[in-house]
This record gives C-alpha cells, structure tokens and sequence, in this order.
C-alpha cells in the first residue's frame, strides 16, 4: 500500500477502503479475488483494527459469500460475530449448503431466526429445510406468527418440489381491474409488494389462476384498458407438488420469467421466479455430474469422515466390478502365460472400451435429464451410438493392430487386438446409450447406477474377446 501522510488524507481506514475497492472493482476479476480476501483477513487479525467492518460493508452478497466461504473456520466465525450488521442475511442464501449449515448451526437459534425473517419466504425456507431438526424447532419458535405459519406450511411439501421452491410474496390482482386500478394499487401497497416481480398474476374471486400478464403489457397499456384484456393466451400454472426438476422444464421450454404455484385445489399459494429455476439447473446439472463420479454432494465443505464413508460405498461396488472383470483374465490365465504381450495390451482394450462408453452414456443421461430422449426416440439413439462406437472401433483398430504387430513382429497378434476392439466399441456404444434407458424405465436414477453397469460390461466383454481370441489364434 502506498504510503498516506494523515494529514494529508481524511484518514488511514479511507486509504485502505480506497485500495480495496480497487482490488474488488478490478475487471479481470470475477468475483472475490485472494488480494482482497487477506486484505481483510489480515484486517481481521490485526490488533486494534476494526477496517475489515468497513471493508465488508461494501462487499455484494455474493462476494461476502464467497469471503465467508474461502476463509479459515476462525476469521468465519470472527468476521460473523464482529460484522453482524454489516453482513446482509441474503449472504447466506448464497453459500454453499454443507458450509451454511455448519456456520448456522454454530449460531444461537434467535441469530439465526432474525436472518430468516428479513430474507424472502422461498430464501428463508431454503435456508432452514437443510438443518437440524431440533434446530429447526428452536428457530421456528424464535418467528413471528406470520413468517412461522410461512415455514411450517413450507416444510410440509415434499423435498425438491415447487412449493419448497416458491415465494409467498407475489402480485395478484382481480380480472375485472383496470390497468389504472392495477397501478394504483402497487403504488399505494408498494412496502407490501415483492423486492423484485416480473409478471402480475390475475385471479377470480376464488383465488383461482385465470391468467398473467408481464409488466411490461401493464406499462404499455392505457389506463383505462380491463385487466383481462392483457392476460397471455397460454397460462402456467405449477402443482405445488411438482418436482422442481419438472418445474424446471417448464420454465426452459416456454421461456418464463415467473409462474404462479397452486395447490390441489388450483388457488394461488405462490410464485416461482427464473432466478430460482436457475439455481435449480445448476445444481441438477452438478448433481448428474456428481452422480457419474459416486459422489453425493460436491464435498467441498462437508466433514472428512462423512466425504469418506459417502466415497467408500461406490468404491467398493466398483472392487466388487473389478474383482468380476479379474476373474475372467483368470480364466485365460494359461494363456496369458504363454503370451506376456497379452498382460501388455489388455489395459487398452478396456480402457479404449470405457471411455467409448462413458460417452454414449454421457450422452443419454443429459438427453433424459432434459427430457429430449423418450420412447418415440429411444431405438435410433441407441443406434446412432451403436455405429458410432463401432465405426471408431474399426478406425482405432487399425491403428492399434498395425502398433501391436509392429511392436510385438506378430501380424496375428495385431489382427487379434484389433477385433477384440471392434468388439468392445461395439458394445461400449450400445451399452452406454441402452443402460441409461434401462435403468431410468425402471424407475432408477441413470446418473448414479449406470457408470459401474458400464465398466463391468466394458471391461468384461474387453478381457473376454480379447483372451478368448487370443487363445484361439495364437496358442
């Protein structure tokens, strides 16, 4: 930091601030960059220095968020505790779930209840759906009458669905207004309305759905113009029940930027937003992924032991496929002997198998994930991938049978190499297009079972054309 003579500057605390916001501001910098984070940890630590309060203070939710989730367990809990009013509670919304309910936990419940009564409802129950039960108690205890009812009903809905995702905050207005009347009303209720909405819904007495009309519709228009001259022709009315994944869909294929939830009955209860559908992509997008590794969660901030005890479950099912895949080298095991450059090229006929694999798999998880994959297509998906991997099995044992032929002078140890390849592309590709499908029509999740399916096929049907060819033309 460039030295301030304290006369000549308002002050040392403004320098610093200066110089931060410097760091912060910087464009090639998304989000939080390391200079600003020991900026304010080394505030923090400083003795007698309280510029981190300031610092903070300027930070958008998301970068406090980052901040919070980059330091050390001591400057998180020292910077919570010391920059109470300066830290927004929409911060929290922003963190990662394992880490925000580690920091939560720690906090008294009536902390923590202050912090769900100043975010919005589908934030709030976000929040307080992954804690502890009896903590969730303490807190609820803590609400006041309206926010409390808000929670408890929102906790009854069944988990991922729309009505833990919705907002109870929302602008409903009688189909029989005018444009006029619709106005004057948000301007005189405008403490009471939504932060942020982006469509008003239009209700019949009963509180049922008839129609929704985007504000800009609402600007447009004359005042004099009826309500129900405005409403969309199509209406997008979500079952509280719905899965969030299906909600979702919805909201990519038709464009939405919100849809009013209702319950059984059809009446109003709330509104979905598209910034709440946008978390939802990505972390169905990052759970698929997870899921195709044999991870739950992204692991980051959860405990050691539970990370180990979640890892340990698929890695031992993926010994157990291992072991499978072994037993038929065992078969071969005279062969093997007689031939070492056997032991030499398995590895690659697996391998090349597995990989070949893994991408029609990729494939046909996201096509079912986003639906574009049904009975009507399924055959000629999985047979687009059945030639695709046989195509490259035939390119990849060419030059796989000339390098073995070459490399071990055995022309017939080329020609074997190079059909077991065929063979194993072959299957790779159906396999991976076809146990997805499989596994998805009997009502199992496809990311999470079908990578262990695939490499003990893949590496069983490698091994046993492979060896088996072997023994037949080479011994």
């Amino acid at each position: 930091m460039t030295e301030k003579n304290i006369d000549d500057a308002p002050s040392l605390k403004q320098a610093l601030t200066e110089e931060f916001e410097e760091i912060v501001d910087a464009p090639a910098q998304v989000g939080l960059s390391d200079e600003a984070i020991r900026e304010i940890t080394e505030s923090l630590n400083a003795p007698e220095n309280d510029d981190h309060i300031a610092l903070v203070e300027d930070l958008s939710h998301a970068d406090t968020a980052d901040l919070l989730q980059k330091v050390s367990d001591d400057d998180r809990r020292a910077l919570i505790e010391q920059n109470t009013s300066e830290i927004d509670p929409q911060t929290f919304s922003y963190m990662d779930p394992d880490l925000r309910k580690a920091t939560l936990s720690q906090m008294d419940a009536k902390d923590v209840a202050e912090i769900i009564s100043a975010l919005d409802s589908d934030d709030a129950l976000e929040i307080i759906e992954n804690l502890d039960e009896d903590f969730q108690k303490q807190i609820i205890q803590q609400l006041s009458a309206k926010t409390r009812l808000v929670i408890e009903e929102g906790l009854t809905f069944p988990e991922d669905s729309a009505g833990r995702l919705m907002q109870r905050e929302f602008v409903a207005i009688p189909q029989f207004w005018t444009v006029g009347k619709a106005i004057d009303y948000m301007r005189a209720a405008a403490s009471e309305l939504p932060s942020e909405f982006y469509d008003l819904i239009v209700i019949d007495p009963l509180y049922h759905v008839v129609g929704e009309i985007p504000l800009n519709r609402i600007l447009r228009s004359k005042r004099s113009v009826k309500i129900e001259e405005l409403t969309l022709d199509e209406l997008h009315t979500i079952p509280a029940e719905m899965d969030q994944e299906e909600a979702a869909m919805i909201f990519r294929r038709e464009g939405l930027n919100s849809a009013p939830v209702v319950d059984n009955d059809s009446r109003l209860i709330g509104v979905i937003t598209f910034d709440d559908i946008l978390n939802v992509i990505d972390e169905e997008a990052e759970e698929d992924i997870m899921k195709l590794a044999g991870i739950e969660g992204s692991g980051m901030y959860r405990s050691v032991l539970s990370t180990t005890a979640s890892r340990f479950r698929w890695l031992f099912v993926n010994l157990m496929t291992a072991i499978a895949a072994s037993i038929v080298i065992s078969m071969f095991d005279a062969t093997v002997e007689q031939i070492v450059a056997l032991a030499v090229l398995m590895p690659i006929v697996a391998s090349m198998g597995g990989n070949a694999g893994t991408q029609a798999l990729t494939v046909a998880v996201r096509a079912l994930a986003t639906k574009e994959l049904s009975s009507t297509n399924m055959v000629r998906v999985i047979s687009k991938e059945t030639i695709v991997g046989t195509l490259n099995g035939a390119g990849f044992a060419v030059i796989m049978g000339v390098i073995a032929a070459v490399w071990f002078t055995s022309p017939m140890l080329g020609g074997v190499i190079a059909t077991a390849m065929i063979i194993n592309l072959f299957f790779a590709g159906f396999f991976g297009a076809a146990i997805p499908i499989f596994l998805d029509r009997i009502g199992s999740d496809p990311a999470l079972s079908s990578t262990v399916l695939l490499t003990t096929i893949t590496d069983i049907v490698g091994f046993f054309a492979f060896l088996g060819l072997a023994s037949i033309f080479l011994i």
